[in-house]
């Protein structure tokens, strides 16, 4: 049976219908492509998409087919249509407009216009002409921000308390979720909620747990997988893409939250996330595809088609997957796999993890430790793809032991080292996409900055090294001043300034590692709640841990430490022990000032 089912979402899949339309004649982003807009003394107007946007196939059916807007563009434009699933560096500049995102420059690369979303016809022809008479920057073009990093590498008490205020105030209490109008759960937000409730704060675990039960309506009951979000301050008016950042971000969130609550529900959310993966997002060689599109064709919508049961979906056809393998789509995949397995302890999933994980290290990687975006990068290499495995190779040294994985991230640290601005903070790309105005500086992308802090920072307690330290410092000096310029709350910020300022839980098994006891406290050590955490696996054949920070002894039979402040506990030797030994060394946190 299994078979058949492979073999009819195989057919599916190579017989989905197409969204092509009878649009403009398009062009791709390329190195030349300013010069030749010079020379014809034409506009360039880039539609940055996504092969998964609902939006974006409404605006290649109903816009772009326009016969007005086709002889505007063919009298004065060079059109260009870029996937942002392919093109990270331009994804991370225009990120904020779009999808749909669509940008207008002149002649040299001087943006011009910067429009969110979706254009009706009308207004398209309206916003074509009004640029051909009048080329100047329109409003949503403002100054770029200029970022003079703080002299500390932490918040101070007042910035984070108004920090804090703005992302508790962002929270909407009648439904759940931070933001009132499109409906998912923003992963800093959730994370930074998660820690909190660990630490005993009540609000945040009604918060965090008003949410997740809400958001399960976001999980496809049929195929499983999480669709990206809801609309109009509702759950339950969905946008049917499935994006990897989403099923990795939520397998991760709902594991943890499992780990945390032991609601059944939870697992159960998990575990359709992660059977979605396995069935349909898995590529012959074990690695992780793309997306999967939010409707089957312009005539059938996801609300029809989502609508129906497998095999009503399967006789109609397969919305078409994304079958690019990028690296920065494989991390967070793995991350999720990872910590589904912590939980669930299922062999499958961590197989499926460090599959993928050397599929990547043999298909992607650079010979300077990091990792290529796709199997040809333009503009690349990209920050994200390295610090997405790296992460990912973290995870997957917590889940196993194996040190294999630990060096592996240690690589990848290093490589991220190398995208240091030294006026401040990492850029997304070292590859600049012009040569002249914005387009000559490569884009510097406030996410990015917090997961470099938060890696960087992990690696510093994993090998005890300042030189990560530094790195984590210099990225979180950035971050400091930028959040003092932008009004809108940023919990990876918050997340960022506590990991930096405190230790992680921090649990070491002592054992060999073939030996069955010491495997059985390292698997209830991966299940115990903690969102922010180090553990390790203390073989003393395999001489010491990276970071010997603290000595075990060794006590002739398997034995498990929680460490906080440093300081460590007596050993456990059951899962109760265990239990209340990460407990009470928690108490022994210090309290931020």
């Amino acid at each position: 049976m299994k078979l058949v089912r492979i073999v009819a979402f195989t057919l599916a899949t190579l017989a989905s219908p197409s969204f092509a339309a009878d649009g403009p004649k398009w062009s791709e982003w390329s190195d030349d492509l300013f010069a030749r807009a010079q020379a014809e003394q034409r506009f360039v107007i880039l539609d940055l998409e996504a092969v998964w946007c609902h939006w974006c196939h409404v605006m290649e059916k109903t816009t772009y087919a326009n016969p007005e807007v086709k002889a505007l563009l063919a009298s004065k434009y060079l059109p260009v249509r870029v996937d942002q699933d392919a093109n990270p560096d331009l994804a991370s500049r225009y990120g904020d407009w779009g999808w749909p995102a669509t940008i207008v420059f002149g002649p040299d690369g001087t943006e011009i216009a910067k429009i969110r979303g979706y254009i009706e016809p009308e207004r398209m022809q309206a916003l074509l002409k009004a640029i051909i008479d009048d080329p100047s920057p329109g409003p949503s073009v403002g100054e770029a921000l200029e970022v003079t990093p703080s002299t500390s590498a932490f918040l101070d008490k007042e910035r984070r308390a108004a920090m804090t205020k703005a992302v508790d105030e962002a929270y909407e209490e009648t439904l759940g979720g931070w933001g009132e109008n499109q409906k998912y759960i923003d992963a800093d937000s959730m994370d930074l909620a998660i820690t909190r409730a660990e630490a005993g704060d009540a609000a945040a675990a009604k918060r965090a747990r008003q949410t997740l039960d809400a958001a399960i309506a976001l999980i496809d009951p049929v195929w499983g997988g999480v669709y990206q979000y809801s609309e109009g301050g509702s759950w339950t008016k969905v946008h049917f893409e499935k994006i990897m950042s989403f099923q990795g971000q939520y397998l991760r969130q709902y594991s943890q939250a499992y780990a945390l609550w032991k609601d059944p529900k939870y697992l159960a959310a998990a575990r359709n996330v992660e059977r979605y993966l396995a069935e349909f997002m898995t590529s012959p060689d074990g690695a992780f595809y793309v997306s999967q599109d939010a409707d089957l064709n312009h005539d059938v919508d996801g609300h029809a088609y989502y609508a129906l049961g497998d095999a009503e979906r399967r006789k109609l056809g397969m919305p078409r997957i994304d079958k690019n393998l990028y690296a920065r789509e494989n991390g967070w995949a793995i991350s999720g796999l990872s910590a589904y397995y912590n939980v669930t302890n299922d062999p499958k999933a961590l197989e499926n993890a460090e599959r993928a994980a050397k599929w990547v290290i043999s298909n992607r990687a650079l010979p300077e430790g990091g990792f290529r975006h796709g199997e040809k990068d333009r503009g690349g290499p990209f920050l994200g793809d390295t610090l997405a495995m790296g992460q990912a190779f973290l995870d997957l040294y917590g889940a196993t032991g194996n040190r294999d994985w630990l060096a592996s991230a240690a690589k990848a640290g290093d490589f991220v080292a190398t995208f240091r601005d030294d006026a401040g903070g990492f850029v997304t790309s070292k590859t600049a996409e012009g040569k002249t105005g914005v387009l000559a500086k490569p884009a510097k992308l406030i996410d990015d900055q917090v997961q470099v802090a938060r890696f960087m920072n992990l690696l510093n307690r994993y090998f005890g090294s300042e030189g990560y330290r530094e790195q984590a410092a210099h990225a979180m000096r950035y971050l400091a001043s930028a959040s003092a310029s932008l009004m809108r709350p940023m919990p990876g910020v918050l997340l960022a300034d506590e990991e930096l300022a405190v230790e992680p839980t921090h649990m070491t098994i002592v054992g060999h590692k073939d030996d069955a006891r010491a495997k059985s406290l390292h698997a209830l050590a991966r299940a115990l709640p903690a969102r922010y955490k180090r553990l390790e696996w203390l073989d003393l054949r395999e001489g010491k841990l990276p970071n010997p920070d603290v000595e075990y002894p060794d006590l002739g039979e398997p034995a498990a430490f929680a460490c906080s402040n440093r300081i460590c506990s007596f050993p456990s030797f059951s899962a109760e022990e265990l239990k209340a030994t990460v407990a009470q060394m928690a108490k022994l946190k210090p309290a931020r000032g």
